[in-house]
């Protein structure tokens, strides 16, 4: 894989997961949805679904890592660590890409929103925020979370066939539902630093009425927490396989 394919492929799958995941929230909270108040399961749906169209375009081209917790289990787990900048650099450009997305797909419900006598907050479209503000709790669940993503993706390659097939990706998505319907509830289960960051970014620069604070105080837990969760699983891996 070319560099330019890697970056391009980071890009538009990062960029397809979180349209459809920033999407799925905008639909269920946002005024004037038709999908309003659908609740936590389609939102852990509408995720799984992101990631099997976002990996699923991005496999041809970069692989369809999407995320630098399970770029950075693979490099553990295999010592190549030429390409690892080039991956995140492509899935925080994405992150960022796909959150812009959602935002012009919902614009109209954005300002509905902001018209609100009681705006609701957005952030929670776009990034993750704890049920319970507890820094250490909350970086403990994004830790064993990713680590619940990235060691299961990183066994499913001993799997004979099961990568050139497809049908890891399928697996994968299934995955990140079970992650959300299971681990989702305490943090609302970042497990990707792109995924958080990006479009937390992406919310402090838009022009969206009333949005309230980008919380940057809580910022560094999902991107820091998935990092050991992705670190801690590369080194599981060597070790037990």
């Amino acid at each position: 894989m070319s560099n330019g394919d890697i970056f391009l492929g980071e890009v538009i799958g990062t960029a397809i997961l979180i349209l459809f995941g920033a999407g799925v929230v905008a639909a269920v909270v946002l005024k004037d949805s038709k999908a309003k108040d659908a609740g936590w399961v389609v939102i852990a749906f509408g995720w799984g679904f992101g990631v099997l169209a976002g990996a699923y375009t991005a496999a041809p081209l970069s692989g369809g890592h999407l995320n630098p917790a399970v770029t950075l289990g693979i490099a553990i787990d295999t010592g190549e660590w030429d390409k690892v900048p080039l991956y995140m650099a492509g899935q925080m450009v994405g992150a960022i890409l796909g959150a812009v997305l959602c935002w012009l797909a919902y614009f109209a419900q954005f300002q509905a929103n902001a018209e609100e006598d009681k705006a609701q907050p957005t952030l929670g479209i776009f990034s993750t925020a704890p049920a319970i503000r507890n820094p250490v709790a909350n970086l403990v669940t994004e830790i064993i979370a990713t680590i619940g993503l990235v060691l299961p993706i990183l066994a499913f390659g001993l799997t004979e066939g099961l990568g050139e097939s497809g049908t890891a990706i399928l697996i994968v998505s299934f995955l990140v539902v079970g992650i959300g319907l299971s681990l989702g509830g305490p943090t609302g289960y970042a497990i990707n630093p792109a995924r958080d960051l990006g479009p937390r970014l992406t919310h402090a620069v838009l022009p969206i009425p009333n949005k309230g604070t980008s919380d940057w105080g809580y910022a560094w837990i999902p991107v820091v927490g998935p990092l050991i969760g992705g670190a801690l699983s590369g080194l599981i891996f060597n070790a037990a396989f």
